[in-house]
């Protein structure tokens, strides 16, 4: 590495550094742990009270700080997650050592001796009555002020600094070393101050560490985060958001859409089978959700096959995606001959106007069209093989066809919304469309669990030609962001530049309530309708 990059190395925040690591540049986590040593050795010195065990605890801190690095969803919080990690090593130490006080022993192996340009060792370590001096006179002082005390001459008597890395005000800090110091003995004042100040780790202990980590498998590459969804903007911010809502909306929509199926169904094996139709066009999709987020689990967990189990996660949206219409057709089929069996075999249950094929009452049609077209046409009863799909500007149906909005189990207009949809922007179970949004979202930009596009947004799972945002696996030409991710920019800020959604983010609660409301409210309105309408006494 030259000058210049370690030179930008040292300027960069610590998200970049994260990434940096995650890319396999070591030099990046040696920085990381020169930069937060003197917090980790102060913290674990202020509760154990011996110098060379508080250097083992901050160093098995580091050092699964590298293993578990891919695991930090937040690289902006690494101090703070840094500090989690020593913290729990520290209270699990205290309560073996309640247990047995026997136990005390190192809890690392020393690492190999390693020549310095700091001063000699010697006269960096402290003699041992120094040591036994230095702790009986700071554990008199409570760890709330022991803490920062401990910091503060190490960290060469900057207030500021200290207050950065305990995450306090200035007055608080001041506050704190004002009654700590007035807690030590007079006498053993200065001794302290000299004693913190000449105990604090240096570059031996940073070699110590980075000699430790060829033992501990690196993080991959693959799922990192970094800054790309550290410094996304909230356009990406709300797609991700987006894509929650539209595969939670695609589920909801379709428990409605089951609902008034029901609600449609005349005799008891006419509702056995929207039972069973309901658990093969349901559990298809969620049975993919689940097993991709296994295979994300399973990518995340081994990383070195993380691109097979990316492979095989991508096959099995495709073959979701290629097989699911023709099943989704398959059972409406089905659905239309066993009504028309139930009718021949039951005759007693359609005796009503509401079931008679052609009756005025199963359907409402406005008066008013447009074109030749009626402005809304809406089917409340479950159509027979003879019949036609409801059809108008607005149309509402088991199939239902509409130039501006369709509703129904199989919909197709300009805005479509059902189990299976088609159309300009659709929202459903799959929804296929210029913006294709639900469970699986299908279009120029696709939004949902799993998102298949030139766009692609998901919880889950996305597949994008130019770019690609998900919240586990993320595939693309160009560009791509996700916790797996694999893209010509992978987990970069030019990638997270090139995923964002601009004309979104003025408006972005606006967009996802527009987009909740254009689901739900017909869906419910709808089922709510076919309740009331075809209400009556089942066989």
């Amino acid at each position: 590495m030259s000058e210049d990059q370690i030179y930008q190395l040292e300027q960069t925040s610590d998200a970049a550094l994260v990434v940096a690591c995650l890319d396999g540049k070591r030099d990046a986590y040696a920085q990381i742990v020169e930069r937060y040593q003197r917090l980790l050795c102060s913290l674990a010195y202020s509760s154990v009270g011996s110098l060379s065990e508080s250097e083992d605890l901050a160093q098995e801190a580091f050092i699964e700080g590298w293993r578990k690095l891919s695991t930090l969803k937040s690289p902006e919080k690494l101090r703070s997650w840094l500090c989690g990690i020593l913290r729990f090593k520290i209270s699990r130490r205290v309560r073996k050592y309640s247990r047995d006080p026997s136990q005390r022993a190192g809890s690392l192996d020393e690492a190999e001796e390693m020549v310095s340009n700091d001063e000699p060792t010697e006269e960096q370590t402290m003699r041992d009555e120094e040591k036994a001096l230095l702790w009986d006179a700071l554990k008199q002082v409570p760890q709330n002020y022991r803490e920062p005390l401990v910091l503060f001459y190490r960290e060469h008597k900057s207030i500021e600094h200290v207050a950065s890395e305990l995450d306090l005000s200035e007055d608080a800090v001041k506050q704190r070393l004002s009654r700590g110091r007035k807690m030590l003995q007079e006498r053993m004042m200065s001794f302290v101050e000299d004693a913190l100040s000449r105990s604090a780790p240096g570059k031996v202990f940073t070699m110590g560490v980075m000699a430790a980590l060829p033992l501990v498998a690196p993080p991959a590459k693959a799922i990192a985060l970094g800054t790309a969804v550290t410094k996304v903007g909230s356009a990406t911010k709300t797609a991700g958001l987006a894509a929650i809502l539209a595969s939670v909306s695609g589920l909801v929509s379709s428990f409605f859409m089951i609902r008034a199926n029901l609600d449609q169904a005349r005799t008891k094996k006419e509702r056995r089978n929207v039972v069973k139709s309901t658990a093969v066009l349901m559990g298809i999709p969620i049975g993919l959700v689940a097993a991709v987020a296994l295979l994300m689990f399973a990518a995340l967990n081994w990383a070195d096959s993380a691109v097979y189990l990316t492979v095989a996660s991508q096959l099995l949206v495709a073959v979701f995606v290629l097989r699911y219409p023709f099943v989704f057709s398959d059972r409406l089929r089905k659905d239309r001959q066993l009504r028309a069996q139930e009718r021949l075999r039951k005759p007693d249950a359609f005796s009503e106007p509401v079931d008679q094929i052609g009756s005025k009452s199963r359907e409402y049609k406005s008066g008013a069209s447009f074109l030749g077209i009626p402005l809304v046409h809406i089917q409340f009863s479950m159509i027979d093989e003879s019949e036609k799909p409801a059809f108008g500007w607005i149309a509402f149906g088991n199939r239902a066809y509409g130039v501006l909005f369709a509703l129904g189990g199989q919909a197709m207009g300009t805005i479509s919304v059902g189990l299976v949809s088609c159309g300009l922007i659709t929202c459903s179970v799959v929804g296929v469309g210029v913006i294709g949004m639900g469970t699986v979202g299908i279009g120029l930009i696709g939004i949902g669990a799993v998102a298949i596009g030139f766009k692609a947004f998901s919880s889950l799972s996305s597949l994008g030609w130019d770019s690609a945002f998900g919240g586990g696996f993320a595939v693309a030409r160009e560009a791509a962001v996700g916790r797996i991710a694999f893209a010509k920019e992978a987990n970069t800020e030019l990638a997270a530049q090139m995923t964002s959604l601009p004309a979104v983010e003025q408006h972005h609660v606006w967009v996802l309530l527009a987009m909740a409301a254009l689901v739900l409210i017909p869906v419910i309105s709808y089922a709510q309708a076919i309740k009331k309408r075809m209400a009556r006494t089942k066989d």
